[in-house]
Parts: structure tokens; sequence; C-alpha cells
């Protein structure tokens, strides 16, 4: 469980950025996909059931101006920025993890 600080900045002014802190690196990227399920929702606002793939989520990140996590490293003592790009293949361990949970229990 590593703290972890997820930096947004949706458009190009300063002042659309945002962080919010996780007590993990897995909280966090949960906290990413919510991030896109709310900006879907706002988006289509009649739909009871919002569904989208992997592909969806990275478009709408790389659309962002900005995106990166500060990962607390205990050894020391300091936070380690991360891009986009990790961002992504973190998202992608987690949902395929989950996938596979879903997959053995049907």
């Amino acid at each position: 469980m590593s703290h972890t600080i997820l930096l947004v900045q949706p458009g190009n002014r300063p002042e659309t950025r945002t962080y919010s802190d996780y007590d993990s690196v897995n909280e966090c990227m949960e906290g990413v996909c919510r991030i896109y399920e709310e900006h879907l929702k706002r988006i289509n606002p009649n739909t009871p059931t919002i569904t989208y793939d992997i592909s969806q989520l990275f478009d709408f990140l790389d659309q962002l101006a900005d995106i990166s996590c500060l990962v607390y490293q205990k050894s020391t003592n300091t936070y380690a920025p991360y891009n986009k790009e990790w961002i992504k293949e973190k998202i992608y361990v987690l949902l395929k993890k989950a996938a596979a949970i879903l997959y053995k229990n049907m």
C-alpha cells in the first residue's frame, strides 16, 4: 500500500487542475475509472446503464491536458512521479485482473 496522489488537468487552463489522494495505486486507478464514468454520466444523463471499453477510457485520458500520479516511496521517503502511459498500464492490469475474477466466478 503506497499513498498515491492523482493530479488531473482536464483543460488547458491551469484553474482546471485538481488532485485527489488514495491509499494505494490500485485505489487510484479505480478513481481514474470513476472519473471517466462520472464524465459519461454527465454527457449521457438519460442513459440508465453506462458501459465502455478500455480503448474508450484510454481515448478519454489522451484528451486530458494532463494526468499523472505521485506514488510514495517508503525507502526514500519521497514521492515518485508517473505519467499518463504508466497510468494506462496500471489500469490495464487492474481491469484484466477484475475480468479474470469475473470470468472465473461465472
